[in-house]
Formats: C-alpha cells, sequence, structure tokens
C-alpha cells in the first residue's frame, strides 16, 4: 500500500530557449551566480515540500555542469541546510556517488549529519553515470568492470563502518586500516566516530541495469531500490519490480511484490491529457538534450543521438515523444482523479510497495515545478493519506 510520497530534483536550474529547437546543450554555459541559483530553488521546493506532506525530498550529487542541468556538487551539504530550514521532511541523498569519494569520509558526513538533523537525512549510494564527473575524479567510469567493482569495494566498507563498533578491511582497492604503529601497539582496526545515531542504516540505490550481481548484491546489504527519476526512464516496469522480488528473497528477504522498492513517475497534472503533453513537453524535450547522449533514452540509434546536439536537425530525427512516454507509463499526465487511479492500479498489482516519487524532468522552471507539486498535494495524496 503506497503510503509515502516524495520527489526527486537533481538540481537543475531556471533555463532559456528548451526544447529540441532551443539551444543545445553542449552551448550552454552559465553563470556562477546562476548556478548557484540551484540553492534557493532547492530550498523553496523542500519547504513546499514539507508544508504539503511529502515524506521526502530527493537530491542528486554532480559535478561540474556548467550548463545548469545538475548543480548539486554537495547533497550531505544542502541536506543538512535543508533541514534546518524545514520541520518535517526528510531529506534523501539521490545519490552519493560512490567512486568520487574515499568510503570512510563519506561514511563519516553521514553519520555526522544524521546526528544533527536527529535522522532526518536518507543515505543513498549511486556508481555514477557522467564521464567527466567519475573519471575526473581519478575512478573508472568507461571500464564499468572496474567501476561496479570498486563501487560494491566502497559500500562493503561503509556498511561495516555503519554496523561495527570496530572493523577492518582487506580488498582490491582498500587496506583499511594500514597496519602502522599507534600509540605503542599496531593498528589493525579502527571505529567510525560518530557511527550513525539511528542504526541500521536505511540506504537506497538506483536501479538501472537490473542485472542479477547487482540486484544480489543490494539483496546482500538489504539495499532498497529507486526505479526511475533523474536520468533513467520511470514508471513499473514488472521485470525489474519482479527481479528485485527475486533477488531479496534469495538474500533471505521474502515479501510481496514492490517491497524494498519506490518508484518514480515523471507528472504533469492539467485539465486534459492534450493539455497536459503541450505543456509537459518542452521539459521533456529538454531532458531527451541532457540524457540522450548518456545512454538514457532506450532505442536510439547513433544519428539520432548526433542529432539530438543540433537544434537545426533535432526535431526531424524522430525522437521520443512524451506522448510515447505517457503510454509506456513512465509518466502520468492528464487531470488528478486519473493519476490517482492511475496510482491505485499500480498499488494494487505491487502490494508490497509503499514509497512513490513524482517530479518533473530536468528543465522544468520552479514555478511549475512548485504548482504541480502543491496541486499533487491537496489533488491527489489525500486519496492515500486517508486510508
Amino acid at each position: 500500500m503506497i503510503t509515502s510520497f516524495g520527489s526527486l530534483f537533481a538540481g537543475h536550474v531556471d533555463l532559456d530557449d528548451e526544447g529540441l529547437d532551443g539551444t543545445a546543450a553542449n552551448d550552454r554555459w552559465l553563470s556562477d551566480e546562476r548556478l548557484a541559483t540551484v540553492f534557493p530553488k532547492s530550498e523553496a521546493i523542500a519547504r513546499l515540500m514539507d508544508r504539503t506532506g511529502y515524506d521526502i525530498f530527493w537530491l542528486a550529487e554532480h559535478h561540474f555542469q556548467r550548463e545548469g542541468y545538475e548543480c548539486i556538487p554537495n547533497v550531505l551539504m544542502l541536506a543538512l541546510h535543508l533541514c534546518h530550514l524545514t520541520k518535517n521532511i526528510r531529506v534523501g541523498c539521490g545519490f552519493n556517488n560512490a567512486p568520487m569519494w574515499h568510503p570512510i569520509r563519506m561514511a563519516e558526513d553521514f553519520a555526522t549529519v544524521d546526528w544533527l538533523t536527529n535522522g532526518r537525512v536518507v543515505f543513498g549510494v549511486g556508481r555514477g553515470y557522467h564521464t567527466r564527473e567519475v573519471e575526473a575524479f581519478g575512478a573508472p567510469l568507461l571500464d564499468q568492470s572496474a567501476n561496479r567493482g570498486l563501487f560494491e569495494g566502497q559500500v562493503e566498507i561503509i556498511m561495516k563502518s555503519f554496523n561495527q563498533r570496530a572493523f577492518s578491511h582487506r580488498g582490491k582497492h582498500y587496506t583499511i586500516p594500514p597496519r602502522v604503529p599507534y600509540r605503542g601497539y599496531e593498528l589493525e582496526e579502527i571505529t567510525l566516530v560518530p557511527r550513525p545515531k539511528t542504526l541500521p542504516v536505511e540506504c537506497w540505490q538506483p536501479v538501472v541495469s537490473a542485472g542479477p550481481r547487482a540486484l544480489d548484491f543490494m539483496a546482500k546489504h538489504d539495499i532498497r531500490g529507486i526505479i526511475g527519476g533523474g536520468a533513467a526512464p520511470g514508471g513499473a516496469n514488472e521485470k525489474v519490480v519482479h527481479a528485485f522480488r527475486e533477488a531479496r528473497a534469495r538474500a533471505g528477504h521474502e515479501g510481496e511484490p514492490g517491497e524494498g522498492l519506490c518508484i518514480g513517475f515523471s507528472f504533469h497534472i492539467a485539465d486534459s491529457v492534450e493539455q497536459g503533453i503541450r505543456e509537459a513537453t518542452p521539459f521533456f524535450e529538454e531532458n531527451i538534450k541532457m540524457f540522450a547522449p548518456l545512454g538514457f533514452v532506450p532505442g536510439l540509434t547513433p544519428e539520432q543521438i548526433e542529432a539530438v546536439a543540433d537544434p537545426k536537425r533535432a526535431r526531424g530525427a524522430n525522437l521520443p515523444t512524451l506522448r510515447q512516454a505517457l503510454k509506456g507509463g513512465s509518466w502520468l499526465i492528464g487531470p488528478a482523479e486519473q493519476i490517482a487511479e492511475q496510482l491505485m492500479e499500480i498499488q494494487h498489482k505491487y502490494p508490497g510497495l509503499e514509497v512513490v516519487n513524482v517530479g518533473q524532468p530536468v528543465g522544468t522552471p520552479q514555478a511549475v515545478i512548485l504548482d504541480q507539486l502543491e496541486r499533487f498535494s491537496t489533488q491527489v495524496m489525500p486519496a492515500f493519506k486517508r486510508r
């Protein structure tokens, strides 16, 4: 049963000249002042969500994005700030990209924030997907096998540091602690100081490829999964939901379909489906311009991906449309009553599903985000909150 609603904000600033015919993504280079508007925008969204009854506001970590699409370099710092501006809403790390961190640094920073916010920040980890980010920090991404191996080792260390009063790790990438003399004895183990106040730590990870290795690793550490939101297409992918459940069962976590998952949707409330498609299409198209070259728009040919970068060619490249995304289930568009009914159907299909994310794609202006989130809170959420 759906009991919790959240929203993911990847950190885009308000943009001009959007859509396939607008400014090419690689031609955007915004001023420092413009890029920093992501912070008051985040504050405005957090305050509204706190006031209107949402449970969690997810933020994404990214770096070097002078184009203005994903402009939050430190999720934990911003989450701490937002918790001090609000009263009840939790702030989620969606996600801290582990390969760009030392695992002990990430664990310490989260634990500190956990104490300072009394448990209102939710932990989340990802592997990263921008070569410009991950490779620039000295970690592998082009080599996906190396990236996954590094990530898994880092998460093992983080979980040990959270769950054991003292721990050690000997692996391919890290030897923690090093065997060195310290105050008259040889160092063999260390303690995270502080360990999180809230144990066990609730941890989330994006579900993208949904391969057996990834899902088994998540199940081993009881990591919950988010489908959709940000770069990855959303919607209730039946194959992914059941693969996730099977992996958890192999690890001894029996449960109903949807348990341990959050399913994310882009949405736009309007008087009619046609009106909603018309209003949201420029933002949908801007999202394609950002994410198609990164491989997050399935089924595109190399020629289509090349055309996305050229405003003169993009419109004629037969790119996916918002109408197709709506039909595929990653978007919810139309009157609020219709959207509520669609979510009720998903709830019935996946009885273990408790958490749903709803939001707008990269490119959506602040005013539209605030209006849509408020309308959803007053016109859709009551159908679930009163149950």
